[in-house]
Order: C-alpha cells, then sequence, then structure tokens
C-alpha cells in the first residue's frame, strides 16, 4: 500500500504561485507513474500534470501548460508541482496519484491511478 499526503495549497492571488507536495509512505514510488489531478467545485476531477514511471516524460494538461511543472525526486519519495501565473480557473482540490502498476504508464492518466492523498485545496483569487 501506498500512503499519499498532499501540502502547500493555500488563498493566493490571480498572478501568484504555489508549491505543492506530495509525500509518498509504505512504499517506494520510483518504478511508477505519478500525477496531479484537480477538481473544481461542480466539476469532474481531471489531469493535470504527471511524470512517466521512468522519470523521462512529463506530461501537462493543455490549461496548464507552460504555467506548471512537475517533477518527482525518487530519493525522497516526493512529487512536487510548481504552478506559476495562477488562474481564478485554477481555483480546486489538487490531488496527487500513483500508478496502479509499477513499469507502466497509463493513457488516459486517471484511469490508470491506483493509489490517491486526500488533496490540498488551492484558492486563487481575481
Amino acid at each position: 500500500q501506498v500512503q499519499l499526503v498532499e501540502s502547500g495549497g493555500g488563498l493566493v492571488q490571480a498572478g501568484g504561485s504555489l508549491r505543492l507536495s506530495c509525500a509518498a509512505s509504505g512504499r517506494t514510488f520510483s518504478n511508477y507513474a505519478v500525477g496531479w489531478f484537480r477538481q473544481a467545485p461542480g466539476k469532474e476531477r481531471e489531469f493535470v500534470a504527471g511524470v512517466s514511471w521512468s522519470g523521462t516524460n512529463t506530461y501537462y494538461a493543455a490549461s496548464v501548460k507552460g504555467r506548471f511543472t512537475v517533477s518527482r525526486d525518487n530519493a525522497k519519495n516526493t512529487l512536487y508541482l510548481q504552478m506559476n501565473s495562477l488562474e481564478p480557473e485554477d481555483t480546486a482540490v489538487y490531488y496527487c496519484a500513483v500508478g496502479r502498476l509499477p513499469n507502466r504508464d497509463y493513457a488516459p492518466w486517471l484511469d490508470g491511478m491506483g493509489y490517491w492523498g486526500s488533496g490540498t485545496l488551492v484558492t486563487v483569487s481575481s
């Protein structure tokens, strides 16, 4: 089992930045695809950004590309999401997730995640 705990959410003005962290425990996630997702009020959960199981490739939703940067530190078993130029539309609960199986990437991302954190709220004011 993998336990995931997100942190770093909060209230920020439009144009500001936040850095989210996701600490994993229980098992290393070094060979797993890992990603960030978000769910805004009244909307479905959506993919935001992810890192392939090998760590070689990163992926972004079109809405955040160029503003957000995802990274992983396997030594610390931690996933990060640097969010810059935040917009009110980025307001949501942000979740980190780990792929269901090792040595495998998934498309769509949402279908392949097997472990989820409880989320951290990001609120962007206009």
